[in-house]
């Protein structure tokens, strides 16, 4: 069985961004296999030969954090390590799909009479914010279908793509979490992080602390003694770099929030009623949480009170 790996490598206009540290941890093949015989419940071997290639292209973030690999040629693989959660997911990875089929297939090949055979996609993200999230969610494209005209009756075709959201944090899927000793070590070693920055220290001397006592107890040991400094710089670019997205985000929704705060409501509309337009549109409780930052119960109690 061949497994071909590709990492994405991004960049912006102004620097080109190394990758992340999950990224890094699990661009190893044994640690990858490991990985993904822990999430799907397979059985392969750690020996699995792995050929290791780069898709180069520039897909609307400015970090490299995706992992693509293909099974036997016959499973596309995109997995994505995320510490926030974007509705959009499927739609992004929708497109990212169609840019590693491109560099899969012949691109003559499609133009051909007999049916091209590809490998079938399969889509994964695990979540480890701060922001409570569900064990598992599954994200669907056609949640963010605008709603056709009662007249429209369709042509018969469809489209639909699903990613499932696994939340890794430290206690959550457990099951899951604890079958590869890399990403075991991974959530203890962010876990560390954020525990060290709680106490007071800086990010850098967070993640300095977190590094030496993760090689004290044995976490992660090889790889944190191997590349100790490359692990500091990209988790502190990393880490900065989210929270100036997060405040960017922040001020975003407090500007639209400010004038009907009272209300409860962002850009002039109430929350509820974009969360009871969405329920209409049977858009899943789960994904509608992550959409407007709100509690699943709130939505699931909405809903409750429409079925009503």
């Amino acid at each position: 069985m061949k497994i071909i790996l590709c990492g994405r490598c991004t960049m912006s206009a102004n620097r080109e961004y190394k990758s992340s540290v999950f990224a890094t941890l699990f661009g190893d093949s044994e640690k990858l296999l490991s990985l993904y015989n822990a999430v799907s419940g397979s059985q392969l071997p750690l020996d699995t030969p792995v050929d290791i290639a780069t898709l180069d292209d520039v897909l609307f973030t400015d970090r490299r954090n995706d992992i693509a690999f293909v099974l036997d040629d016959r499973v596309v693989i995109l997995l994505e390590h995320q510490s926030s959660i974007c509705a959009n997911m499927p739609l992004r990875l929708l497109i990212y799909m169609a840019r590693v089929y491109e560099k899969l297939i012949d691109s003559d090949a499609v133009y051909m009479r007999k049916l091209l055979k590809i490998p079938k996609p399969d889509f994964l993200v695990l979540y480890n914010g701060v922001e409570p999230f569900p064990d598992e969610v599954t994200l669907c494209l056609s949640e963010a279908f605008k709603k056709a005209p009662v007249e429209y009756t369709g042509l018969g075709g469809s489209l639909e793509l699903e990613v499932r959201v696994v939340n890794i944090n430290e206690g959550r899927n457990n099951a899951i979490v604890t079958k590869c000793e890399a990403l075991h070590g991974y959530v203890r070693f962010v876990q560390k992080v954020r525990d060290n920055s709680d106490v007071g220290l800086d990010l850098t001397a967070a993640v300095i602390k977190a590094v030496q006592d993760c090689i004290g107890d044995g976490i992660l040991t090889d790889f944190l003694k191997k590349q100790s400094s490359e692990v500091i710089n990209l988790l502190t670019t990393e880490w900065n770099w989210e929270r100036a997205m997060d405040v960017r985000a922040r001020e975003a929704r407090e500007d639209g929030v400010e004038e009907g705060r009272e209300e409860g409501r962002v850009e002039g509309v109430s929350i509820s009623k974009l969360i009871i337009r969405d329920l209409k549109k049977n858009v899943s409780p789960d994904t509608i949480a992550v959409q407007y930052k709100v509690s699943v119960e709130m939505v699931k109690e909405l809903q409750s009170a429409l079925e009503d």
